[in-house]
């Protein structure tokens, strides 16, 4: 199926997810995740109107923005090691994945421009995801002040793989309740507007809980 027809799908299911839940669409950005697919299907999804292109891999991303350069706003959503940062600084707008100070560091060095951020939380408590503990959340924003290039943009998590709705929908609620607690603080580094949650399986509760990007791969491009 071609790009645009299933984009309209998500489109309509994101209507309904709005009307639902009282929310305006166009608070709603989807980030194509082009990770498994070729830089010409990435290509299909800017033609057919997505704006937001997502790569979890450093030589992924240089691959597809060789073809496409600055068409679109690439986003860097995988877990980020230290020594890949210097390969996509420049060429990402967002990094959905910053979860330690180290890190956070090392994009500080590599660059003078500011690199919006969110900041990885593992709100479902999961061993196996990456991300801090909510608890942990304001102290480290707090620390980021001292990276000049660092903004934090907002939070970012994954839910469980699970039927569950209602743990899926806790685990996203959880994340708008610590944005909330982090927009308190005024923190001139951390406006931390925005939420990055919700992927092809479970983005119509996340935009229900506040969801403003959501992360489409197999719905969209797979």
């Amino acid at each position: 199926m071609k790009v645009q027809e299933k984009l309209s799908v998500i489109n309509e299911r994101i209507q309904t997810a709005c009307r639902q839940s009282g929310r305006n669409p166009e608070e709603i950005q989807i980030i194509a995740v082009t990770k498994y697919v070729s830089a010409a299907r990435a290509e299909e999804a800017l033609e057919a109107g997505v704006l937001h292109l997502g790569e979890n891999r450093d030589d992924g991303l240089a691959d597809k923005y060789n073809v496409l350069g600055d068409r679109a706003v690439w986003h860097f959503i995988g877990s980020l090691q230290s020594r890949k940062v210097k390969n996509i600084i420049g060429r990402v707008y967002y990094i959905h994945s910053l979860d330690r100070l180290s890190l956070a560091a090392e994009i500080d060095k590599r660059t003078s421009e500011p690199v919006q951020c969110f900041v990885q939380v593992n709100t479902s408590g999961e061993e196996s995801k990456h991300g801090l503990k909510p608890e942990e959340t304001a102290d480290f924003i707090r620390s980021c002040s001292s990276f000049p290039s660092i903004r934090i943009a907002g939070l970012m998590t994954m839910a469980p793989d699970t039927e569950d709705t209602s743990l899926i929908r806790t685990t996203f609620r959880r994340l708008r309740e610590l944005r909330e607690e982090i927009q308190e603080m005024n923190l001139s580094h951390a406006p931390c507007r925005e939420l990055s949650m919700g992927m092809s399986n479970d983005y119509e509760i996340a935009i229900e809980e506040g969801a403003t990007f959501i992360r489409i791969g197999t719905s969209l491009v797979g």
